[in-house]
């Protein structure tokens, strides 16, 4: 073999050293790359310590405690009507007028008899005080003009119930009668409601009862009203339980300072019992139920680790936690479907 030929086996033996060196390099590259778990992608938020708070919360109707129809204490023909539908009135003022001839005839017969008795008795008087009649004489005049006093009097109430008033201040929310209208003793002619303050009655169960007082913040929202709160508090708790339906009635008195509330309107009112000032907060989205057992993953080192916990109190976003974390733990809130123990995960929110 010349010096050729062996200059070209050895080369050809390097090239075939080498190639092998590269594909087991390659190989070992592959492998160190499938036992790398890849990182997935997660958002957490840290524990925090912040006011959590309790409601009890129901729907309600609104009432109005001053409701009433207005009927007519006499009869007669309705002659004036003051007032229309939709129209502020105060007590006392006059709703509508009705004509009344018998009345008004029976009224000047008492006024005047009145003063025909009125007019003897002061002369019997003086008579008497010169001993001019008996004191028999003298005390029948009194008395004939203190009975027609009791005449005059109810003719005289009698006349003003011709005059329809409102019982108490308000709103005309309905009219009953028309001008001409022939009407007669208790005809409705007018129901005046006020709105100043209405009634919002919920129902709790007794189960509830223990957890609400008078005094406790009550707030109002409507269906009608949407973003729009009324704030007051429990003003009375019926002392029995309906036996029917096992509730107990609950009513909060809500100021109608915009007008705005009506009779009738439906919603919702939720009552403040109980407050936590520094409790951990935990978002609602971070929490597991497996196996009826509220879990989350704590992210440490990169790896997301189960962990199971005690729920308190909730509101509409978080959850009060009892045991299972502390203060400052990173805890996933999204992409924790589908992770196992221990995972590696990235989060891209911090």
């Amino acid at each position: 073999m010349n010096q050729n030929e062996l200059a070209i086996k050895l080369s050809i033996l390097f090239l075939a050293g080498t190639m092998t060196a590269g594909c087991n390099s390659k190989a070992e590259a592959n492998d160190e790359e499938k036992e790398v778990e890849p990182a997935i992608p997660v958002e957490a938020v840290a524990i925090v310590r912040g006011r959590i708070a309790n409601y009890f919360s129901g729907p309600v109707a609104l009432e109005t405690e001053s409701d009433a129809l207005v009927v007519a204490k006499a009869s007669g023909i309705v002659k004036s009507i003051a007032v229309e539908e939709g129209q502020a009135v105060r007590t006392g003022q006059v709703l509508a007028v009705l004509e009344n001839e018998q009345e008004t005839h029976q009224l000047a017969q008492a006024e005047a008899l009145l003063k025909q008795y009125q007019a003897d008795y002061d002369r019997n008087k003086e008579l008497f005080t010169k001993n001019l009649i008996s004191a028999e004489i003298n005390d029948k005049s009194q008395f004939m003009v203190e009975a027609q006093k009791a005449t005059w009097r109810l003719a005289k109430l009698q006349k003003d119930n011709t005059t329809i008033r409102a019982p108490f201040s308000g709103i005309v929310a309905e009219r009953q009668i028309k001008v001409g209208n022939m009407i007669t003793v208790n005809t409705g002619a007018f129901r005046i409601v006020n709105f100043e303050t209405l009634k919002a009655i919920m129902y709790v169960p007794e189960i509830e009862l223990a957890k609400l007082e008078v005094g406790q913040p009550a707030t109002l929202r409507l269906d009608a009203l949407p973003g729009v709160s009324y704030d007051s508090e429990v003003t009375l708790i019926s002392p029995i339980v309906d036996p029917r339906t096992g509730t107990v009635k609950v009513t909060v008195d809500i100021v109608n300072a915009d007008g705005r509330l009506k009779p009738g309107m439906f919603g919702r009112v939720e009552i403040l019992h109980e407050i936590h000032e520094q409790a951990l907060l935990l978002p609602k989205e971070a929490v597991l139920a497996e196996d009826s057992v509220p879990r989350v993953y704590v992210v440490s080192d990169s790896l997301a680790l189960r962990r199971d916990v005690t729920l308190g109190m909730i509101n509409t976003l978080s959850y009060e936690i009892l045991a299972g974390l502390e203060e400052g733990d990173l805890v996933v809130t999204t992409g924790q479907i589908g992770l196992k123990d221990s995972s590696r995960v990235h989060v891209v929110n911090r």
